[in-house]
């Protein structure tokens, strides 16, 4: 019999390029959960998955995916599908996040501020021509601008570009993760990243966690200890950290998000707070920002994750 709580289901892997951080990310929330008294079983995104949802009928499931099928909504459509009670997000809000400017038109529509942006698509590249297409860039976003993959996570063909002739190979890194090319004017100030969880009182967010990186804020970066300090919660005044914590659960709530949400910001040196983009599916790992938020918030992981499961548990 399982235990009270029943039996979780993680789904880890898939076959994004964030393969391995989802691998971590389960590894985790797996420990906390078993050490939360709940039976867990970790398993991958592959042919066995609907087999073994049907002999194995778990009470919930927690797709930690990162990237593509884990957070565009697919795999939570198959989990709707086969009438398996899960944690997160649903399909159709899981594609609005998931696509950066989807997000970003949606959080200007709920009166956030977010950087001047445009999207590009590669093929456009090539029907026009790559350089008066950015020299168009650079006379309307001036620079430096950043470039990104308008799907995906890790900051994985992320570019920071500051002047104009790092701009085409910025595009060519962009392009190997996705057709679709985001570029944004570049904000300096404060990144910070603002997790909100809702665990049945309606959304809240956790203490801002501050990003202090030599560098870029890359993938290694993100996942291998050295390169980045963060500050949980962030070295900012008490009614600036407020306003901050409000963004994000307006992003959150705009955009339909369920359970738990990630949001990264900029705070510019005028005070202004600008959304860049939010994670449906935020990493969980020993170095990821939703831990450590949780913890700077005096919460015990294991009770955290246990109730975002028991909320969904099969009745």
């Amino acid at each position: 019999m399982a235990p009270p709580g029943g039996h979780v289901a993680i789904l880890a892997g898939g076959l994004s390029h964030e393969r391995d951080v989802s691998l971590r990310s389960g590894r985790r929330v797996a420990e906390s959960l078993r050490a939360a008294g709940l039976e867990v079983t970790v398993h991958d995104v592959d042919a066995d998955l609907l087999p073994f949802l049907d002999s194995a009928r778990p009470d919930v499931v927690w797709p930690l995916l990162h990237g593509a099928s884990g957070e565009d909504g697919s795999v939570r459509d198959v989990l709707e599908l086969v009438g398996v009670p899960y944690v997160g997000t649903g399909p159709r809000e899981s594609r609005a996040a998931w696509s950066k400017p989807v997000a970003k038109s949606v959080a200007l529509g709920a009166g956030l501020c977010t950087p001047e942006y445009v999207t590009l698509p590669q093929s456009l590249f090539r029907e026009l021509g790559a350089q008066p297409v950015l020299d168009a860039v650079v006379s309307r976003l001036g620079l430096p601008l950043v470039v990104k993959p308008t799907h995906g996570g890790s900051a994985l063909g992320v570019t920071l570009v500051e002047r104009a002739d790092q701009l085409p190979r910025a595009m060519v890194d962009c392009f190997a993760y996705g057709d679709v090319a985001l570029i944004e004017r570049a904000v300096r100030g404060v990144e910070l990243a603002v997790s909100v969880v809702d665990l049945g009182r309606g959304p809240e967010s956790l203490p801002p966690v501050e990003i202090v990186t030599s560098g870029p804020y890359d993938f290694d970066a993100r996942y291998n200890p050295g390169r980045t300090e963060y500050f949980a919660p962030a070295r900012l005044d008490d009614d600036v950290l407020q306003v901050v914590r409000e963004v994000a659960v307006r992003a959150h709530v705009a955009l339909g998000l369920r359970d738990l949400s990630r949001t990264d910001v900029i705070l510019d040196p005028d005070g202004v707070v600008h959304f860049l983009e939010v994670n449906v599916a935020p990493g969980m790992t020993e170095t990821s920002l939703l831990p450590q938020a949780a913890r700077a918030a005096g919460l015990d992981l294991a009770a955290l994750y246990r109730s975002l499961v028991v909320r969904h548990v099969r009745r």
